[in-house]
């Protein structure tokens, strides 16, 4: 378990969020002044270029290196399912996390693909969370335990971990932690998840509107939407997130889930600094809520199956970013006049 979590309130976990460690500035600095001497004009490697800059700060070293990278996808079920919020029944969530384990999922294929190590962590999945109409969805400390799942699960010797989730009903939940953390109304989060239509679209808005207004006085600090709105899954994800910064590790984020997971986060300043995210999800909300953290996701592929399949996807560049980095000669080793 991680120092974060000794931590018996939510409101001893925020306290302790004062002292997350930050990235090392000589570093960046150090990668910064090599791209500036690297064969190829000024800038012109994009994006590239911010992400190996981005990781030698969180590496601590001008050259950073990924030898091991972790992809850990969180499972869990949901109450507001008796909603009717999805096209898919709960028992799907089981039956993905089977073949997660027998390697049949999508992520299975791009995390070999990509060089990351692949674990599936189920939270109780005979124990959905309250339907969040009818009361909270989960109590404090159960936050706090899928929070602590969530942190113990990353591996401390990781260069990068990447998150994904899986959860029939967690689309909805997703929303829901948007709105709570960046305000709008539900419509302007809500999308078809699983393919639902837009009366089913319509269904998800109005509950997510119900359950802001009975949770109201959870909402008035940012982690007790986890306590309103649950998923243990979103939960374990934040902690995970959490985890991984006060190891010094670097994360990649998914999809719209992925990044609503974190939302309530993002309203502490600092907190999701060590985070990149994956990809621009097709899920319509997620470039309300990029613009809401004024965050730019690294691929746009029209993606929006979760299970931190788009996350898996960024490795790949994220490794092109620092082959390009750390390979390339100077100016001066090449031989070549500079600007």
């Amino acid at each position: 378990m991680t120092a974060l979590f000794p931590a018996t309130s939510l409101a001893d976990l925020m306290n302790a969020l004062a002292d997350l460690p930050a990235a090392d500035e000589a570093a960046r600095a150090a990668a910064q002044a090599r791209q500036a001497q690297l064969t190829k004009p000024a800038g012109s490697l994009g994006q590239l270029e911010d992400m190996a800059v981005f990781m030698a700060g969180w590496q601590g070293q001008d050259r950073p290196r990924i030898d091991r990278a972790q992809a850990l996808v969180f499972a869990g079920n949901h109450g507001i399912c008796a909603q009717s919020v999805s096209s898919f029944p709960p028992e799907v969530t089981v039956q993905m996390v089977a073949n997660f384990s027998a390697g049949g999922a999508a992520i299975n294929q791009l995390a070999r693909a990509a060089g990351a190590d692949l674990s599936v962590v189920s939270l109780d999945l005979h124990l959905p969370t309250q339907d969040f109409t009818r009361g909270a969805a989960m109590t404090e400390a159960e936050v706090l335990d899928a929070m602590a799942k969530g942190a113990d699960a990353v591996d401390p010797q990781a260069d990068i971990v990447l998150l994904g989730e899986m959860g029939i009903g967690n689309s909805t939940i997703a929303a829901a932690l948007a709105r709570a953390a960046f305000g709008g109304v539900a419509t302007d989060w809500v999308g078809p998840g699983t393919g639902i239509d837009s009366s089913g679209q319509a269904r998800k808005a109005a509950v997510i509107e119900a359950g802001m207004a009975l949770h109201a006085a959870l909402l008035d600090t940012p982690l007790g939407a986890f306590c309103a709105f649950g998923g243990r899954e979103q939960a374990a994800m934040a902690g995970a997130v959490l985890g991984a910064r006060a190891a010094g590790i670097p994360v990649m984020l998914d999809g719209f889930i992925g990044t609503a997971s974190v939302a309530p986060l993002a309203t502490i300043p600092g907190a999701l600094d060590h985070c990149l995210i994956g990809h621009a999800s097709a899920e319509p909300g997620h470039a309300r809520l990029l613009a809401a953290m004024g965050r730019r996701a690294i691929l746009d592929l029209g993606m929006r199956l979760g299970e931190g399949s788009g996350a898996a996807v960024a490795l790949m560049v994220l490794r092109a970013a620092l082959e390009a980095h750390n390979g390339m000669a100077t100016f001066a080793e090449a031989g070549v006049a500079s600007a």
